[in-house]
């Protein structure tokens, strides 16, 4: 028996929890760097912007790619209790 390696909504979240911390990360640095919170959160902004369409973008250069779609390794038991492991 196989299950899908992680649901759509669990990825969904680690998307989004991923892309605040990101976002953060750019807000903290671009303060420290510029010394204004304002031009931080217009940079932090942007970024999402940013890294939003470019995500989009490497997707979809990988499903072009043969062997690099989007079925990637499939989860079977192993047999240690409720383990589960990646096939290949």
């Amino acid at each position: 028996m196989t299950i899908p390696a992680e649901r759509n909504r669990r990825s969904i979240l680690k998307a989004v929890s991923w892309r605040v911390l990101g976002s953060v990360d750019t807000f903290v640095l671009s303060a420290f760097i510029t010394g204004s919170f304002r031009l931080a959160s217009s940079i932090a902004v942007v970024e999402v912007l940013t890294k939003t369409v470019l995500y989009y973008g490497h997707e979809r250069v990988w499903l072009r790619i043969p062997g690099a779609g989007d079925d990637g390794p499939e989860l079977a038991p192993n047999g240690l209790a409720g383990r589960w492991s990646k096939t290949l």
